[in-house]
């Protein structure tokens, strides 16, 4: 018989009491333990309990193409996942949280190094499983780039843009035109005018000449911000990304409706790793600037900011021009790890997929784009075997945070790194 909501209320308050001293090093050599356990004994596991293979997605696509299997299934993801990550987590803390105190005295920015180092080795023995799950990884980050850089002018800004799908194709198709005619032999650009081995080492450039040409886009809508706000900006920026889509439809010279293929393979793990933690700390430290502080001030009374000095142009424009080219550089990315794009990728669809990121996740909050682009696009390829139902059960998700979280899961809440890497409780 379940107990009472009060009783159940009093040990799920214990269970985080219990775990309230880890300090989140020890959960990244928990986790670090688990992956290494997958590595190492995931196929031998599996032949015990009788799965076909190693769970992709931590046995959620098993279990819904084969509900037989589910016993089987959360068997593997206690033994490999949740008991080593809570065993080590949880009873090796002290030990946690005297190596989490002296990295952060020795220095805050050696403790992120470690910490960023650790996350990066988990990442890249999960996904070294499968070359799906390497994949969406890839994907998965890509889309908190995304995310972050429309939660500048949707959240901390406060307009509505419907435009990243448009920034977005920018992006991609200035990277893909040049890494294809620079660095490859292509049907439509011939042959390439500098050695392939080159390529590698001018690929940022690629990004950075992506990103650019998104933000010389966004002066488009930047601009008409001046005078138009809400559902009126809203449109002007749907209309942005109709444009950008038809102009490169009707573009022979990058393809066409066709797109452009065969760019070359340069964004491995590390390189989209690199990226979106630069991404996410550049863009941290932006809304957290002056220009940030401004942000919310336009966002709040645009009027009363005014009235206090802040230059509201200027601010709206750096904004718009700021997001843009973050998502220009995930474009570029985006292109190169699927190494094909046309221009019916950057429509509707996906403009759905980026609000929903953003608003699932939390306004106004770097926690809340990280969750949101995390867990839908985690979610997303979880419920792919339910095929049709997936487009309703996903929607009617979104439709219960916004009844109970109307600003989203974690809204309006500062990122501070130096909080997560500190230590918890005694050392």
């Amino acid at each position: 018989m379940a107990g009472s909501p009060l009783e159940t209320t009093s040990s799920k308050g214990k269970l985080l009491a219990f775990f309230a001293q880890v300090p989140l090093l020890g959960w990244l050599f928990g986790a670090l333990t688990a992956v290494l356990a997958e590595q190492f004994l995931g196929s031998q596991l599996v032949d015990l309990l009788g799965l076909p293979k190693i769970p992709v997605l931590f046995g959620c696509m098993i279990v819904l193409k084969k509900p037989l299997l589910v016993p089987g299934t959360l068997a593997y993801v206690l033994c490999i996942y949740l008991l080593p990550l809570a065993i080590v987590a949880r009873m090796a803390a002290p030990w946690w949280n005297k190596i989490a105190g002296y990295l952060y005295r020795l220095s805050p920015s050696v403790a992120v190094i470690v910490h960023l180092v650790l996350m990066y080795a988990i990442l890249h023995i999960w996904s070294g499983i499968s070359a799906y799950r390497l994949l969406t990884v890839k994907l998965t980050m890509i889309a908190v780039m995304v995310t972050l850089s429309l939660n500048v002018i949707n959240g901390y800004m406060g307009e509505f843009s419907c435009s990243h799908p448009g920034f977005l194709a920018l992006g991609a198709y200035t990277a893909s035109v040049f890494t294809l005619l620079f660095f490859a032999n292509d049907k439509i650009f011939g042959t390439a005018l500098l050695p392939a081995s080159l390529g590698p080492f001018l690929f940022p450039l690629a990004l950075i000449l992506g990103g650019l040409v998104a933000a010389l886009g966004a002066l488009a809508i930047a601009v008409p911000s001046f005078r138009t706000r809400g559902d009126y900006l809203a449109i002007i920026s749907l209309a942005f990304m109709f444009i950008v889509k038809s102009m490169i439809e009707n573009l022979e010279i990058v393809g066409g409706p066709r797109g452009l293929s065969s760019q070359p393979n340069y964004v491995n793990l590390p390189t989209v790793f690199i990226w979106t933690v630069l991404c996410v700390w550049i863009i941290n430290n932006f809304v957290r600037s002056t220009v940030g502080k401004a942000l919310n001030a336009v966002r709040d009374d645009e009027m009363a900011a005014d009235a206090m000095t802040v230059n509201t142009r200027r601010t709206k424009v750096v904004a718009f021009l700021f997001a843009a080219f973050w998502a220009g550089i995930a474009g570029g990315l985006f292109a190169h790890v699927l190494r094909y794009v046309n221009p019916s990728t950057f429509g509707i669809q996906k403009l759905a997929e980026v609000l929903a990121m953003v608003y699932f996740g939390g306004l106004n909050s770097v926690y809340g784009s990280v969750v949101g682009a995390v867990s839908l696009s985690m979610l997303s390829e979880a419920l792919r075997p339910l095929e049709l139902f997936k487009w309703i059960i996903i929607p009617l998700l979104l439709i219960l945070v916004m009844i109970f979280r109307p600003t989203g899961l974690i809204a309006f809440t500062e990122f501070d790194v130096k909080g997560l890497i500190r230590p918890k409780g005694k050392e």
